[in-house]
């Protein structure tokens, strides 16, 4: 079996909209699992710059699949142990969550393996 390991990540610059209402962060961070294939999600890592707890939030052909919050000024390290199998055919995309007009910069980097 022949495996492609794939990587969402950058640093990016927002400003928040609500902690109810996740916006796309950018479009670097989406992709499109190719038909055929089996996509896992394997880890998130990302960082905060700013004065507020934000959330990154993996999304799965439009639907919250997982929630990453991100304390102020602050990291996370999230290995994931529970991996599932992203069909061939969806798109998978991280979103951002922070509250109302916060701004910053936010760090992320979200790891895959594709078989």
């Amino acid at each position: 079996m022949i495996t492609k390991n794939l990587f969402l990540q950058g640093i990016y610059p927002f400003k928040g909209a609500g902690l109810e209402k996740p916006a796309p962060i950018h479009s670097e961070l989406s992709h499109y699992v190719p038909d055929g294939v089996i996509n896992q999600t394997l880890y998130f890592r990302g960082g905060n710059s700013s004065s507020e707890l934000v959330t990154v939030v993996l999304v799965l052909n439009g639907v919250p699949m997982r929630y990453f919050p991100i304390g102020a000024k602050s990291d996370v390290h999230v290995p994931l142990r529970v991996v599932e199998d992203i069909e061939g055919g969806s798109v998978i995309e991280l979103h951002l969550a922070a509250p109302e007009g916060i701004e910053g910069s936010v760090v992320v980097d979200l790891g895959m393996v594709e078989h």
